[in-house]
């Protein structure tokens, strides 16, 4: 028998604006049921219609499967001594994390992908020679090993959901991975841990992870969201040539500066930039850039960790008829179910008592299905980073309408960075066009994404020609970058109070459900706002924005012994209630470790004694 899910929402909720609902009950030991009652509108009836949903089992049977848990054995485990005094303990976890969250190809584990329901395959360019390590993995781990169809020159070329199974992309260096789910390179990730690794001397290692990204933008087309096939169709928020430079600065305070490294990495940071400055990823003739995944359909390593994620956006989406009907497509009986890009939700009209809500006859109302341009809009949010947050609309549906504050502030930095490369390297004439290039950019961000009015940053709407009114963290990244005014610095710092909580700087100030909303903090952006802020001279803000989230980690490690891909701002503490996308908070975690390095080599003396003292 198939497994589905039946969603129950109010008739009211589809016919009327703004009806809200209650939760009354959850049932079916398969999948999960969801009741809602629109008490208000439907009062002076004894009974109501409700509409009922149903995952139809055209779905792949990986849309049901139960989520994973928060870290696997062989992760970063609790340490013993963390609550001993001091930030010896911690700094300890970090270093022996960095080990045990390292992979390479000559360990069976690094092939394993909790995400998906299938055995892992590793996956190797066409054109590219099967290296002896992967003939070793073969022989001791049982690893099949492939060639991809076919050679990959830009990304999106190939169509990843013909690749099955899924598994694993080559790379020739070791990397670290983030932890638990995350058990590959991931994109924006490795530079904070890249961070951290130049932080505690581990120079090799981060030089290595950056050598992948070449590889990948020579072999698979871009810097990956992660090496996997099914992130084949997107990448990253572009951090490429910051890790060049930190890796390149590093080397050189150690005596052993390479320039025909350098001259190696811009190339393919040049590579990596044009990725985002040609269509598809153009925001409209803003001058500016987009998140743009190539794929269609829902996101393959979505399926099993987010389990009855689409039901609840479908749920949203029919309750909320002013947003859901750009985004839900109406089926009528016998449409062909093979059409759709996503599962099929099956409406039934069902008559049930206002006081028992018993069971009753039901009659069928057609179907509904998520939409081409939703599943595109979720590619993209998840290219962003930020999934999920309602900052491009709810569940991120239309990130790839915007004109995001984070890209186009990141691609400023990566033009600023290679007219710097291209200067060291004697390229004059091509350091003076990538300085016109950001003066450009920066012209652009200051026409569309400054609010003088409420001294923030804020995405552009290309398609609507607006301006958001999300509060967003993001709002630090041009301080971080260096691309504010400093009038404009002074007015983003005055706002901190909108995102400074007990224990760090929320994402938002909204409590959408999603892990990057409210009352989360997350380690990347903690980092570049607090740099940001002390940038400008706003010291003693940022040793205290700082101060209270490296506090908070170090709390929690204290009281459980791990560190966490995130943490709760206003209660200071690592559970979380996130109710859209993967659930769990997991153990390792790559980027928390690397700016809990940096973050306290930044505080002055005397509040870092204070700090682990805590």
């Amino acid at each position: 028998m198939p497994k589905f899910a039946k969603i129950q929402v109010p008739l009211a909720g589809i016919l009327r604006r703004g009806v809200a609902g209650e939760t009354l009950a959850t049932t079916a030991p398969e999948a999960e049921s969801l009741r809602t009652w629109g008490a208000a509108a439907l009062r002076q009836y004894k009974t109501a219609l409700l509409i009922l949903l149903m995952i139809s089992a055209v779905a792949p049977c990986a849309w049901s499967q139960a989520s994973t848990t928060a870290s696997r054995p062989d992760e970063t485990a609790p340490t013993s001594s963390a609550n001993q005094p001091g930030l010896a303990p911690i700094h300890k976890y970090i270093a022996e994390g960095w080990d045990t969250l390292t992979r390479s190809l000559d360990e069976c584990k690094s092939i394993v992908d909790t995400k998906v329901t299938t055995t892992s395959v590793l996956y190797l360019p066409a054109d590219f020679e099967v290296p002896r390590a992967v003939q070793n993995l073969q022989a001791q781990c049982n690893v099949q090993a492939k060639h991809l169809p076919s050679v990959i020159h830009n990304l999106g070329e190939v169509d990843e959901s013909k690749i099955d199974p899924a598994g694993l992309l080559y790379l020739p260096h070791k990397y670290v991975v983030p932890g638990g789910r995350f058990n590959e390179m991931y994109g924006w990730d490795s530079y904070f841990i890249i961070r951290g690794l130049v932080r505690d001397k581990r120079i090799e290692l981060a030089q290595g992870m950056v050598e992948n990204f070449f590889f990948e933008i020579e072999h698979y087309g871009a810097i990956l969201n992660a090496n996997r096939t099914y992130y084949l169709t997107r990448s990253q928020p572009p951090f490429l040539t910051s890790m060049i430079l930190d890796v390149y600065d590093a080397k050189k305070e150690a005596g052993q500066e390479d320039r025909a490294w350098l001259e190696t990495a811009y190339g393919y940071a040049v590579r990596d930039h044009n990725l985002w400055t040609r269509e598809p990823h153009l925001a409209g003739n803003t001058g500016l850039s987009r998140y743009f995944d190539f794929g269609t359909g829902p996101a393959p390593e979505s399926l099993k960790d987010e389990t009855g994620h689409l039901a609840q956006v479908a749920a949203y989406f029919l309750s909320h008829p002013d947003v859901g009907r750009e985004y839900l497509i109406q089926k009528k009986s016998g449409d062909n179910a093979q059409d759709n890009v996503g599962p099929l939700f099956a409406m039934q009209v069902c008559e049930s008592t206002v006081s028992t809500m018993g069971k009753s006859e039901c009659a069928s109302a057609g179907g509904v299905s998520l939409s081409a341009d939703y599943y595109k809009g979720d590619r993209s949010m998840r290219e962003s980073g930020y999934d999920i947050s309602f900052r491009f609309g709810p569940y991120g549906v239309a990130t790839h309408h915007y004109a995001p504050v984070c890209l186009n502030s990141l691609l400023y930095k990566a033009e600023e960075d290679l007219a710097r490369m291209a200067d060291m390297l004697g390229k004059k004439k091509e350091s003076a066009e990538w300085h016109e290039r950001a003066k450009k950019r920066k012209d652009a961000i200051n026409k569309y994404l400054w609010n003088a009015k409420a001294g923030m940053f804020f995405d552009w709407d290309f398609t609507k020609n607006e301006q958001s009114t999300y509060e967003y963290v993001t709002t630090f990244l041009p301080l971080w970058t260096g691309l504010a005014t400093k009038e404009q610095a002074t007015a983003v710092v005055k706002n901190v109070g909108v995102f400074e909580r007990p224990g760090g700087l929320m994402m938002s100030p909204k409590e959408s459900g999603g892990q990057w909303d409210a009352p989360y903090a997350w380690a990347p952006n903690q980092l570049m706002a607090d740099d940001g802020i002390r940038k400008y001279g706003f010291t003693e803000v940022a040793d205290r924005v700082s101060y209270a989230f490296l506090s908070n980690v170090l709390e929690n490690f204290r009281r459980d012994g791990t560190i966490r891909e995130k943490y709760n701002a206003v209660t200071r503490s690592s559970e979380t209630a996130v109710t859209a996308g993967y659930k769990v908070n997991i153990v390792g975690f790559g980027w928390t470790n690397g700016v809990f390095l940096v973050l306290s080599h930044e505080l002055p003396e005397g509040v870092v004694e204070k700090l682990g003292k805590e």
